[in-house]
């Protein structure tokens, strides 16, 4: 039995995907963010950095939901999250979690929470940069996914597709959101029909996109 430690539609989205498809027994304990419960010091004994998602696996606390969605794959092959071990898809799956983990974590952020830069809110040229460098990532992505699509992986679906929607979903009220984006609102869409993820919105009572 695992528990998952969430807040609705952050970073343990993709965990509680991941999870939906693996159809593994969890609980779920939701971290109020509003009300600082991130902070408070049982639940920092879990995890320290004060962050949604922490899972914990045989009673043992995992933090940063990409390395969690691999452990998931690993633990849980017959789910699909990833190509097999030792194939090049695997290796290609590997890249891809780190890639979207590193390339839209962080700005992504620093957008949410300017304070992390150390200030109320962002100077304009400060926002300007952010907004260009997460849609770089769209440009990106959307390129790959036109000429090898329609999942990042090419035919089939894996946990990176999760992850990748998760961080679309983040910039549904930012100036240009990932949707614009053709091939990425096509992969969206694939990934929004699948069971998992309408489940999750009855779960965590999610509405908007």
């Amino acid at each position: 039995m695992y528990t998952l430690y969430y807040s609705p539609g952050t970073a343990s989205m993709v965990v509680h995907l991941a999870l939906l498809e693996c159809a593994a027994p969890y609980r779920l304990e939701r971290v109020d963010l509003p009300a600082g419960g991130q902070r408070n010091a049982e639940y920092l004994r879990l995890n320290p950095q004060g962050v949604v998602p922490t899972l914990l696996i045989d009673g043992r606390a995992h933090v940063e939901s990409a390395a969690i969605l691999l452990m998931l794959a690993d633990r849980h092959p017959a789910a699909g999250l990833a190509p097999a071990p030792g194939s090049a898809l695997r290796n290609d799956w590997y890249q891809w979690v780190v890639n979207l983990s590193n390339s839209l974590a962080a700005p992504f952020r620093f957008w949410f929470y300017p304070a992390d830069l150390g200030t109320s809110e962002h100077p304009p040229v400060q926002r300007a940069a952010l907004q260009a460098r997460i849609e770089s990532v769209w440009t990106r992505l959307d390129t790959h996914l036109a000429a090898h699509g329609p999942y990042l992986l090419g035919a089939e679906f894996s946990g990176a597709d999760l992850l990748a929607t998760m961080y679309m979903r983040w910039s549904r009220n930012m100036p240009h959101p990932a949707l614009e984006w053709p091939a990425l609102r096509r992969l969206a869409e694939r990934v929004r029909a699948r069971p998992s993820w309408r489940r999750l919105y009855e779960l965590e009572d999610l509405h908007e996109w």
